[in-house]
Parts: C-alpha cells; structure tokens; sequence
C-alpha cells in the first residue's frame, strides 16, 4: 500500500490537465498515490477518453464548479466567481472524504498555478502543498511581479475601475530582469484573451500568482536550460520537466478532451525523413474563414507534403476542390497523437499556436517552430522562440490583419531553407534531455521534492 497521498487539482482546460496528468504519472510511478481533481464536466470528458486504466495508484475524482450549463462556464466572471466562493468548500469535503475512507493519508495538495486558492484549502487542512505550473517560469514570474509593476507605475491600479486594473501605463517596453529582452506591454498574458476584460484577468491571475507564494514548492514544467535568466532571478521556481509522455519508453498522453486518430501516424510513416510541415493550434484557437484559406492555400502553393489538425469544431470550409488537389500530399486529420507525430523522423517543423505544452513538445523533438499565437501567455513563448532560443520565426500580418498565403509560403521556404534554425533546434533538444535524465538538474528538482512528500531524506 502507498504510504503517501497527493492530491492534484487541475485548472479546467485542456493545456491545464495534460500537463498535470503527466505529471501526477511521475508520482504514481514512484509508489505515491494520487487522486487527481477536476470539475465535473471535465472529468467526463477526460475519463471517456482514457484508453485504459492509469493504474492502482491513480485515481480520477471530481468536484462540483456550482455552474449550472456550459455557456455558464464559457463566462470567465462566473468561472471565476465559483472558484472563489464554491469549488473550496467542495475540494475541502473532497479532502476529508479520502481520509475517512483511504488508509493513505494526504500527505500534500498539488494545485495547477492558475488555481491558487488551493494552497489556501491546504494550510486551513494542515497539509503541505506545492503549485505546478503548466506554463513557462517567465510568464510565472511575470504574474509574480504583478504588484510590483503597479507599484513602480508600470501598471494602473485604479480601484475605482474608472481605468481598467492591470493596463500598462504607456506603450514602453517591459524588462522582467536585466538578462531577459523587453517586453512589448501587448504581449502581457492577461491583455491578449479575446471576450475577457483584462483587467478582471490581471487580477485574478495576480492573486493566483500570489497564492501560489504561499506554498511549500513552486514547480515549473521546464528546465534551467529553457530559462535560464528566470531562475537567476526567481530561485523560489524550481523546474522538474519538461515532463511528458514522449520521454518515457512507450508511454501514453493522458488528459486528451478529443479522440486521436493515430491511423496519421501509418501516413507518416510512408513519407520522406525530414520532409513534413506539421501543423496544430491547440484546443482553443479559431480562425476567420478569410484566415483559414489564407492558410489552406499557403500550405497548397509551398509545394511540400504537409499534416493539419483542423478540429472538429473548426467551423470554416476549405477552398473549392482543395482536398482533391492537395490529394495524398496533405493529410488533415481532427485530432492527433501529438508527441508521436513530433517524434517522427519524417516531420521537418511545426506551424504552432505556440502553447507551452506544444513548445516543450517541438523542442523535446529537435523542431524548429513557425509560430503563430493567439491569446495570453502564447505570446510570450512565441517571443522566446523566436528571440532567445532563436528556433523560429513569426508570421507578419498584413494591414487587414491577416497572415498572407504568400507570407506562409514565403517563411515556410525561410525557415526550411536555414539550416541554422535545425542545428540551433538540436542543440536545444540535446540541453534539455540532459536536464531530465538520471543527474539531471529537473530530474533532481523531481527527486528532491518526491522525497519529501514521501518523508524520506535527500537523495
């Protein structure tokens, strides 16, 4: 029988549970029992979608959000609201629920960054805690110094709501720490969420950030090669990652909201090494009709074999007659066993929304990146692509705000035509496995704190 119990609560978005399901598989593969949380209606949908049981030692269990449709919880006000006022008493009755019925005590309450107010639950409980961050350090650490940018007068902090909380005061750049690049003020994680005021977002993620302060371990799925100025920096963060199931021999994604269709992965394997564009926005990102061709027939004229994860609920239409003429040279696929298809040799490079889950997934693979963001923190990691890991390049829009076809062909022959970008890729690839291998430095961050929650001393 474990003689520890973790309980893990996940933020309810897809690029929140997967990250954390990996994760809470590291625990579990150590002898540590975990009961991972999510909301009600997340948890149906990630349990319809588990291939098979995770094992004895992890347990799927939910708590009610109090929303009462999903047109409720499309509304971040109410999301937010009910995390605040009903989802703690509900994680508190889950909490004690386990004690009275498991012999394994909980030895410690793991919550998702973006949840804060779960450290909270564990300190009124008496047990420890650690925050996990699915996210980059550096957009961590920038929520972390939400406070202090309002009270240089970087940011307004008009309680009277007159002016939105949160807004940079003017367009100068933002420096995080003196080795990191500025940053534009547009490119903030809270100012980038279409229908979200930014300002109720800064505060929520201000407050999260400074929650997460409280707690025993602030973990970080990265490593001090990704971000090095960071850690410098902000020595409280400490990476264990990038954990993910591509880097174990033979281990599955959990947390998927979509059925894959691996029958991409047998297309693949009759293609060319090296030769495939790989392209996926996440779970999230939509497109006008007018910027869906533009891409369509971006990727038609580049003459290059080429895979597309369009969504199920992608509602734009492909050009007439487009599949025919792309025929067996582009596979579109709904959804995709995604770090199987970075893993193959045949792919070349990825058309990224730049989410951190995909980045550490491209980067673990030795890819060089065409990014292309679309809200929040995405900003962020396509800058450090682009500007610091210097592994890729950025789409320009034109005046109506589109990314041309002839933009997308033309930085699809850059970014294929420099060999600099692959080597730079590989290299970064090579740095990174290092961290999680047995010595590594997130590989000994992991081993540190699964000590403790075990009791045991330091290895």
């Amino acid at each position: 029988m474990a003689k520890s119990h973790v309980v893990i609560v996940s933020y309810p978005m897809q690029g929140h549970v997967i990250p954390l399901m990996e994760f809470a598989r590291r625990l579990t593969n150590e002898g540590i029992k975990v009961t991972f949380v999510n909301t009600e209606a997340i948890h149906k949908v990630v349990t319809s979608n588990l291939e098979e049981k995770e094992g004895d030692l992890l347990h799927m269990a939910s708590i009610s959000d109090g929303l009462e449709s999903p047109e409720d919880r499309k509304d971040f006000r109410k999301t937010l609201k009910a995390m605040v006022e009903i989802m703690p008493g509900k994680l508190e009755e889950l909490v004690e629920k386990i004690s009275e019925e498991d012999r394994s005590k909980v030895t410690c309450i793991v919550a998702d960054s973006f949840m804060g107010w779960v450290i909270g639950v564990a300190k009124k409980m008496g047990i420890g805690s650690a925050a996990y961050c699915p996210s980059s350090a550096t957009t961590q650490a920038i929520l972390m110094c939400a406070q202090k940018w309002i009270d240089d007068g970087l940011m307004n902090s008009d309680e009277t709501r007159l002016i939105i909380v949160g807004i940079p005061q003017n367009n100068d750049m933002i420096q995080l720490c003196e080795t990191m690049p500025p940053t534009k003020p547009s490119i903030l994680p809270w100012m980038s969420v279409p229908g979200v005021d930014p300002g109720l977002l800064f505060q929520f993620s201000k407050v999260a950030a400074e929650e997460c302060t409280l707690a025993d371990w602030i973990l970080c799925n990265s490593s001090y090669e990704l971000e090095p100025p960071i850690y410098n920096e902000f020595p409280q963060l400490l990476p264990v990652g990038p954990l993910l199931a591509g880097t174990q021999k033979d281990a599955k994604q959990t947390g998927q909201f979509w059925q894959e269709d691996s029958t991409c992965l047998t297309w693949l394997n009759q293609q060319p090494t090296s030769s495939i564009i790989y392209i996926a926005f996440g779970s999230i990102a939509t497109f006008t009709q007018t910027q869906f061709e533009h891409l369509a027939l971006g990727l038609e004229t580049s003459n290059r074999p080429f895979m597309w994860v369009v969504r199920k609920n992608e509602n734009c239409t492909f050009p007439d007659g487009y599949v025919e003429r792309v025929g067996p040279r582009g596979k579109i696929v709904t959804w995709a066993p995604q770090q199987k298809v970075l893993a193959h040799s045949s792919v070349a490079c990825f058309i990224s929304h730049c989410g951190w889950n995909s980045s550490l997934e491209g980067v673990t693979n030795g890819l060089p990146f065409l990014c292309w963001p679309f809200i929040s923190d995405q900003f962020l990691d396509a800058a450090v692509i682009c500007d610091t890991w210097k592994t890729g390049l950025g789409f320009d829009k034109d005046e109506e705000g589109v990314v041309t076809k002839d933009e997308i062909r033309r930085k699809i022959d850059e970014l294929l035509g420099d060999k600099v970008f692959k080597d730079m890729a590989l290299e970064l690839k090579e740095k990174v496995t290092c961290s999680i291998r047995p010595g590594g430095s997130s590989y000994r961050n992991l081993c540190g704190f699964i000590d403790w929650v075990q009791g045991k001393e330091s290895r």
